[in-house]
């Protein structure tokens, strides 16, 4: 990572654009932009290679963790099944996005039509190293994926469920303050506070919110992933996570009204999602300002 920002992180990109003269056009700063990401990714050492050779296989089981764990089945150690017939599966039946395709998108065994859930997370936590690659250029891609793979799970599970596991939230926070204590430990004594005033902050307006509206507004989950964001981003960045998250929020709001879609109080988006993508985001780029 190689520009310093305030609150110790290094931002991951620098952007190469914004030395080029002011008459430059939008599609030649992009085309700026894409060069330098694409010069970025075919530069990455053999660790950031690992990493996106990796990718489809780490979606193949966040897929397992997405759908058992919130129903408190057991994720390791127990063979995969048919949803449908309940055949166990075999090591080609599970050959990440190959299997999908070569079998047509049906079960071999019983002809079940097969949902788009596990080729959409596998090709997610491609796109996760891919960025990280492009933003980080091998320095600390496995960190920047380990932190992207598990805010992914976590979101996706707050999509399918409006639940974010302690499992997954909870050690987050941990994960997040080792790493600070490894790679950046003049920054713990931030990050520490960040884990604390995300948990606090979101509390607080939860039972704000309870108090004046009379239901829940904001799960306990929210609290502990935007302090598991604190953790990693530190409290200097923290604002900065629940503006892009709200941000980020309201826009697909928006765009859902223009779809058709009303959404009321009992069909509101869940938080996590946008909670989980501002804090990558952050974490990859730094603040948007200091």
């Amino acid at each position: 990572m190689n520009k310093e920002w305030v609150g110790g992180h290094n931002t991951a990109i620098s952007w190469q654009a914004s030395h080029v003269e002011h008459h430059i056009t939008g599609r030649e700063q992009g085309r700026v932009i894409g060069g330098e990401l694409l010069d970025r990714v075919a530069s990455a050492d053999g660790i950031g290679w690992g990493a996106l050779l990796c990718a489809p296989f780490v979606g193949s089981f966040l897929g397992v963790v997405v759908r058992r764990l919130p129903e408190g089945r057991p994720i390791g150690w127990v063979r995969s099944r048919c949803e449908c017939c309940g055949v166990v599966l075999r090591v080609r039946d599970l050959v990440p996005l190959y299997s999908w395709f070569a079998g047509g998108r049906r079960c071999r065994y019983c002809g079940h039509r097969l949902g788009w859930f596990y080729p959409a997370i596998e090709l997610s936590a491609v796109a996760v190293a891919l960025i990280a690659l492009a933003a980080d250029g091998g320095q600390r891609t496995w960190l920047d994926c380990l932190l992207g793979w598990w805010l992914l799970a976590l979101g996706w599970i707050d999509i399918r469920r409006w639940l974010l596991p302690d499992a997954l939230t909870l050690p987050l926070v941990i994960a997040g303050l080792t790493a600070t204590a490894v790679v950046e430990p003049e920054q713990l004594s931030d990050r520490a506070l960040g884990a604390a005033l995300g948990y606090l902050s979101l509390r607080m307006v939860s039972l704000l919110y309870r108090v004046l509206r009379g239901r829940e507004g904001l799960g306990h989950g929210d609290a502990k992933l935007l302090s598991a964001s604190g953790a990693w981003v530190g409290a200097i960045a923290l604002p900065q996570v629940v503006l892009g998250a709200a941000v980020s929020a309201l826009s697909a709001a928006a765009c859902l009204r223009l779809a058709g879609v009303r959404l009321g109080a009992h069909s509101a988006l869940p938080f996590g999602p946008f909670l989980a993508l501002a804090t990558w985001l952050i974490w990859l780029l730094g603040p948007f300002f200091t």
